[in-house]
């Protein structure tokens, strides 16, 4: 590419008088000629793919596939090893993890958000003779924490096989269990990929025991690869072409995607992700929302090749973007069937809505951003489906949102890319479940914000339940015992417990979703020298014994920091929740009362003391009295400061509480 440039500049800059038409010509046909050359889809990912070259992947050249994978297990290195061999990238330019391009990704080393890139390869087979056909691969790489499985779940509907990589060193962990069943269930083709056999402590013989024993898989069809070495990848996309099927679909119906993603461009407006399931797209059609009905022209079309690649037109099979004109982010919903406007086609099956198992107030830290705060969530949103937002008030920090998430660590990366892409500064409250609460009336109701959960004298609450989950644990053998220990200590129920091999063990529980949602795996972590993995699905609700603890200063309940905490650990929790709030809250000129209360019960205490003037410096000695009359004017005077006077709240208060409020 660069001896293109660097010939088509030296043939600009002919302008002697003695260089002659047919020298000109000559050289730019020479660089015209290199710079076609690679612009093949075979060549580098600046190569210009054409709407003619789309035409010739036909559905039975099409593969599309993810890499589904417990967290750390290698997808990322391994897709950027496909990108490669493809020649989708050039080795070595780019940076690592090609596709993981949010910085929040970056900084934590996770996948958060399915990264789709499209690759195109010559199959060479005994099969095939001297005619090597080319295919359209479409590759998706997925999330591996379980916060996320929404995105994988998605990113499996677009794909009729998936790769299954495990760590040849440790082996099938909890989130490799949940991702294969998830597959499982959508019908989709298993490649088993073990990686990482250039490690030391690699046992690909082991592991292939595990995939036989837990997911009934022939040892013989594991792929053994090393992404980082690139030992066995020549095996991969062969395998993937042989033992995934071509998308189902019709060429000649009217067309017919599914919406699978979508982010918001400052510039293009709402670009959908999509992945056309009949008939084709073609620059200029118009199209319409099957959710919405509202009609759209499609101004641009293409692929992601890796990045956005103009073709002009989309074919069956085939999966990549759509930009129409979309100007809200909640014209583009997730699951959506689009399809030819003014036609009556039968909607997709779409996506399961997404169940959000916490729930936190978010609120802008100055109140005046509240506005800014409210266009950097809807654009966050669109790109982040499974999120939920209702707008809330609190009498402590303003105008809000009531967000819902799937578990905290996406919480957590929710207001990290809130900060880090649209500059917002936020508070969140103490993370909570939803909580269904039965009064003695026979009424029930859900209750998701504590705060809303009135002391009602004339309704008394009769009966409450709490969400459960069904957790699985892997861990060392040795450590069982400490492990089964944090379970009960967090109520938890045994399910199961079984040895996957001499060396680890698999437990289930059935946990209380409040136990588990902000330090249960830091704990389960440090209890097992960091070699547990975690993973959970939601079970049903049970009973339990709830209380609404309520946090006052000064008399005066503070709603954003309410909690629903279980009646025999209230003294407990309600004890370190004032100790924190004392640290972080500032002295101000008038005594501070912190108290945990249960209705008008107060469980807990503390006080912070007032800043005060030494009044007596003046006096020098003389009558007692003087000076006692000098205290008491001194004392009046902090009374009626503490009757007008507000407690500010600083941000870290609410951050600490935040990592606190879980169930030791």
């Amino acid at each position: 590419m660069a001896g293109a440039v660097a010939l088509r500049r030296s043939a600009r800059r002919i302008v002697r008088p003695l260089a002659t038409a047919t020298a000109l010509s000559r050289t730019l046909q020479q660089a015209e000629r290199l710079l076609s050359s690679q612009a093949s889809p075979e060549h580098g990912p600046r190569g210009v793919v054409s709407a003619s070259d789309l035409g010739l992947y036909t559905p039975e050249r099409i593969r599309n596939f993810s890499i589904i994978a417990h967290v750390d297990h290698g997808k990322s290195t391994l897709a950027d090893r496909l990108l490669e061999l493809t020649g989708t990238i050039q080795k070595g330019h780019g940076q690592p993890q090609y596709l993981d391009k949010l910085q929040v990704e970056r900084e934590r080393g996770i996948t958060v958000k399915a990264q789709t890139a499209t690759m195109f390869y010559r199959h060479t087979s005994a099969s095939n003779g001297p005619d090597t056909p080319r295919y359209l691969l479409n590759l998706i790489d997925t999330p591996g924490h379980v916060d996320f499985s929404y995105e994988v779940s998605r990113s499996l509907a677009a794909c009729q096989g998936a790769l299954l990589v495990v760590d040849a060193a440790q082996g099938v962990q909890a989130q490799t269990i949940a991702n294969f069943y998830l597959a499982f269930e959508s019908n989709l083709s298993i490649i088993p990929v073990i990686n990482k056999i250039d490690q030391p402590t690699a046992d690909p013989d082991n592991v292939k025991d595990q995939l036989k024993r837990l997911f009934d898989i022939d040892p013989s069809e594991a792929l053994l690869t090393s992404a980082k070495t690139g030992k066995g990848l020549e095996q991969v996309l062969p395998a993937v072409i042989e033992r995934i099927p071509c998308p189902p679909g019709k060429c000649d119906s009217p067309v017919r995607m599914l919406l699978l993603d979508s982010y918001y461009d400052e510039y293009k407006g709402v670009i959908c992700h999509v992945a056309v399931v009949d008939g084709a797209l073609h620059k200029g059609d118009k199209i319409a929302s099957a959710a919405t009905g509202r009609a759209y022209e499609v101004q641009d079309v293409g692929i992601m090749h890796p990045e956005l690649t103009p073709t002009g037109v989309l074919y069956t099979g085939q999966v990549g973007y759509v930009i129409s004109g979309m100007r809200s982010t909640k014209e583009a919903r997730i699951g959506d069937t689009l399809h030819q406007a003014k036609s009556t086609v039968e909607p997709l099956p779409g996506f399961k809505p997404a169940k959000h198992m916490v729930f936190s107030g978010l609120y802008p830290a100055d109140g005046s951003d509240f506005e800014a705060l409210s266009h950097a969530i809807e654009k966050l949103t669109c790109n982040d489906a499974s999120v939920s937002v209702t707008k809330e008030t609190s009498t402590a920090l303003g105008m809000g949102f009531r967000c819902g998430f799937l578990g905290l660590l996406h919480m957590d990366v929710f207001h990290q890319r809130l900060e880090q892409e649209y500059g917002a500064q936020v508070i969140s409250t103490i993370p909570t479940v939803p909580y269904i609460f039965e009064y003695g009336d026979g009424s029930k109701v859900q209750v998701e914000n504590p705060a809303a959960l009135a002391s009602n004298p004339g309704k008394r609450v009769s009966t409450c339940w709490e969400p459960t989950v069904i957790a699985t644990i892997i861990i060392p053998s040795e450590y069982v015992g400490p492990v089964i220990m944090l379970c009960s200590e967090r109520r938890g129920e045994q399910l199961e417990y079984t040895f996957i091999d001499a060396q680890r063990a698999l437990l289930k529980y059935r946990l209380p979703l409040k136990e588990i949602i902000v330090d249960f795996y830091n704990e389960l972590k440090g209890i097992t020298s960091g070699y547990a993995t975690f993973d959970y699905e939601d079970s049903e609700y049970q009973q339990s014994d709830l209380v609404k603890m309520d946090i006052l200063l000064n008399g005066q309940p503070v709603d954003a920091m309410a909690t629903i905490v279980h009646n025999q650990k209230a003294h407990r929790i309600g004890k370190e929740l004032v100790e924190k709030l004392k640290k972080f809250i500032d002295r101000q000129m008038f005594e501070i009362t912190i108290q945990a209360a249960i209705g008008s019960k107060v469980i807990a205490r503390e006080t912070l003391s007032a800043m005060r003037k030494n009044v007596l410096a003046k006096c020098y000695g003389g009558d007692i009295t003087r000076k006692k009359k000098l205290l008491e004017k001194q004392k009046e005077g902090k009374k009626r400061m503490k009757r007008v006077g507000s407690v500010d709240i600083p941000q870290e208060a609410f951050h600490e509480l935040l990592k606190g409020s879980g169930s030791k």
